[in-house]
């Protein structure tokens, strides 16, 4: 299994965001240079599990958030996966989408 070490950085971004720190402030919380969490939040360098985990218990993040997206505590965290996944797509990309998604949701459940 690989992962995408600029999808991760993102994540860690706004959740660096989020809690109002600095990159500055995070690298002195990990004893790390500013650097190094420039290009973590970048995806220029890889990231072990043991820096991951210390980076989610500083910004009180799951690392399943940070490495899969899903944050299973917030009942709303698909909406937000879904959100995420469309800001990267191309125009044609989001019509093709539509195109797909748009029957899903004017479909009218009968009563159960």
């Amino acid at each position: 299994m690989s992962f995408d070490y600029s999808i991760i950085g993102k994540r860690i971004r706004k959740a660096r965001e989020n809690k109002g720190f600095t990159q500055e402030q995070l690298a002195e919380s990990l004893s790390v240079s500013n650097v190094y969490v420039s290009k973590i939040e970048r995806g220029k360098t890889p990231i072990n599990l043991d820096r991951l985990s210390q980076i989610c218990m500083v910004l009180e993040e799951s690392p399943e958030y940070m490495i899969g997206g899903a944050n299973h505590a917030s009942e709303d965290y698909l909406r937000h996966e879904i959100i995420t996944m469309l800001e990267g797509c191309s125009p044609e990309k989001i019509k093709l989408i539509s195109s797909v998604i748009k029957p899903i949701i004017d479909y009218k459940e009968g009563p159960k």
